[in-house]
């Protein structure tokens, strides 16, 4: 294990709970997403990773809060620890860490991953908060037959 592992977890969870604390964002597990993004308006549902492979999850953590807020209160707020996230990361269709899920009164809208500038991150906020709300791009497996040349 590398030395720094401790102090980078550590680090992560001191942040996940100033963002609860600090910041009025809701600490939610994998299942427990529905339930918080069914209410009315828009919400975001951050998934965090081990920061330690992803130092990225850090700064997310750090500008996410203040991005929130240059969109005027308009978003509700969660997040999912590292192990969670893992949890909802096929649902959703995240390929890349960290990752801001939006969903419109419990209807996906898009995510964002990875960390952006700040004026591309307020950006891509608002387009989220533009965009209508669609099916979430869940990562699924092809199903096509080995025999079967066409419609029959």
């Amino acid at each position: 294990m590398n030395s720094s592992t401790p102090t980078a977890a550590f680090a992560l969870a001191g942040f996940i709970d100033r963002l609860v604390e600090q910041h009025g964002f809701t600490r939610i597990n994998a299942a427990g997403i529905d339930g918080f993004a069914v209410a009315e308006g828009d919400s975001v549902v951050l998934l965090t990773y081990d920061p330690v492979r992803v130092p990225e999850t850090l700064d997310v953590v750090v500008v996410l809060p203040e991005v929130i807020k240059a969109h005027a209160g308009r978003i509700r707020c969660a997040v999912l620890d590292p192990e969670e996230s893992q949890l909802a990361k096929a649902r959703f269709g995240i390929t890349r860490w960290p990752a801001m899920v939006f969903q419109r009164a419990g209807q996906y809208v898009g995510a964002i991953e990875g960390m952006r500038d700040w004026s591309e991150f307020v950006d891509e906020v608002a387009a989220m908060l533009a965009r209508p709300a669609g099916r979430a791009p869940s990562i699924g497996i092809p199903v096509a037959s080995a025999t079967a040349s066409g419609c029959h």
